[in-house]
């Protein structure tokens, strides 16, 4: 007897490609991106701030906004091309920096690299496009391109945390703070926590939290690394997921303007907060919350907490190898400290309430849950996790929005259905993701013929 894959049909034809299709979707995709930079540079400069074609001609020519994220960006592009040609756009992307930092120095201007890294990720795709063919072509532009999206959506992100505060004067942290009573105020406990373990450790969680980045290149270079050698990519990987998250969740911003405990509560509201409570005191009960004015200069980037959701992308990816082996006892461990180092820094800071981390973590389960195992195709198992995902996240913006007096006046039950909610769906992700891979493994070995 045959079992039968998704994917494919074991001692069988593969299925037909879908090339054509395909296509279709990556040149659609790549058309797109040039209009939302324009789109975006046209609304940058007319309330007065930096476009992200300024900031991508500072990357190449001037002072780079980010020192990591460039060279996260090559490090990417680099998965696609031999070992000979890493060492060479390696050695040019140094090179490169170290020119235009000494230039810089020189000048009297602060030091900063990521000249480099743009340079020869721009020459990189164009010597491909141009020079060579084939699958050592193909394979070099899938990967230049997912480098460039990931320097190019942090340029889109930077100008929409400015629309966030064009569009939406007002923020709803009066209602947040009385749902967060549900968990018990994380950001506050946190929070005086990492004032009492002192410098060391507030050090490497802050640098847990900026660098991300780091150490989501790091699982993507480890996810990708045979693409080469195998001649093939595999059907998921984190990348996709991170680039699909930084698109969906910041809609969420504008719907729901959140600023955080540190500026809403904190030394850091310019005078407009509630006052100076956060981490020392929690603030009283206020049963009739209101949309609150803020400044014109705080991002409303906290519902949901992002952070939380490529964190645990990050986290989720580290699981298995991509061949649905188990992947290897370091990778396992780093995902997990990047998870929970970044949870304690989100809080810690004071940048996000407990209630931002619920819903990204939903936001992050319901995303893969879209993008995991294509080759099972759209089953009802995929849909009603899909479907469940989307209507909890709509129940905890509802609750936050419209049932936060009674979660502060309840916090027992409210904080029990809220974290049962992201439980229930957490489970039945792993049962559909992780605990169901193993099944078709098991399959196949018991329809083995036994040796005589």
């Amino acid at each position: 007897m045959l079992v039968e894959d998704p994917g494919s049909i074991v001692g069988g034809a593969a299925p037909p490609r879908r090339a054509p299709q395909t296509r279709v979707w990556v040149l659609a995709a790549i058309a797109a991106v040039p209009v939302l930079m324009v789109a975006l540079q046209v609304v940058a400069v007319v309330h007065g701030v930096e476009g992200p074609l300024d900031s991508l001609w500072r990357d190449y020519v001037g002072t780079p906004k980010s020192m990591s994220v460039p060279w996260a960006g090559l490090l990417l592009a680099l998965v696609g091309i031999s070992a000979r040609r890493r060492m060479v756009a390696l050695g040019a992307a140094v090179t490169i920096d170290v020119v235009w930092a000494g230039v810089r120095l020189l000048a009297g201007d602060p030091f900063a690299i990521g000249n480099g890294p743009v340079i020869v990720l721009t020459a990189l795709a164009g010597v491909a496009w141009l020079r060579w063919a084939g699958a050592e072509r193909r394979d070099a532009l899938h990967a230049a391109a997912l480098g460039a999206l990931l320097v190019l959506a942090t340029k889109v992100g930077d100008v929409w945390l400015h629309i966030t505060v064009i569009s939406r004067p007002t923020v709803l942290d009066e209602y947040v703070i009385l749902a967060d009573h549900a968990l018990g105020d994380p950001s506050w406990v946190l929070g005086r926590a990492l004032d009492a373990l002192g410098p060391v450790v507030y050090a490497v969680l802050h640098w847990v939290y900026i660098e991300l980045p780091v150490a989501a290149i790091v699982v993507a270079m480890w996810q990708l690394r045979r693409v080469v050698s195998s001649g093939r990519w595999p059907s998921h990987y984190l990348v996709r997921t991170f680039l699909v998250l930084g698109l969906l969740g910041p809609i969420v911003y504008v719907l729901f303007p959140i600023v955080g405990p540190m500026f809403a509560f904190g030394p850091d509201g310019h005078g407009l907060q509630l006052g100076n409570y956060w981490p020392g005191v929690v603030p009283p009960i206020d049963r009739s919350p209101m949309p609150m004015p803020f400044d014109a200069a705080t991002p409303r980037n906290c519902m949901p907490s992002m952070h939380t959701a490529w964190a645990l992308s990050v986290f989720l990816h580290t699981r298995r190898d991509t061949d649905g082996g188990a992947a290897p006892r370091w990778i396992r461990w780093g995902g997990a400290f990047w998870l929970l180092a970044t949870l304690a820094a989100t809080l810690g800071f004071g940048y996000h309430y407990g209630v931002d981390l619920v819903a990204g973590a939903v936001l992050c389960l319901t995303v893969e849950s879209v993008l995991r195992a294509p080759e099972r195709g759209w089953g009802w198992f995929r849909i009603q996790l899909v479907a469940g995902g989307v209507a909890v996240l709509a129940a905890l913006l509802l609750s936050y929005r419209y049932l936060a007096v009674p979660m502060a006046e309840y916090p027992v039950v409210a904080g029990t259905v809220l974290l049962g909610l992201l439980a229930g769906l957490a489970a039945v992700f792993h049962a559909t993701w992780f605990a169901g891979a193993r099944m078709p493994e098991r399959a196949e070995r018991e329809v083995q013929p036994v040796p005589r």
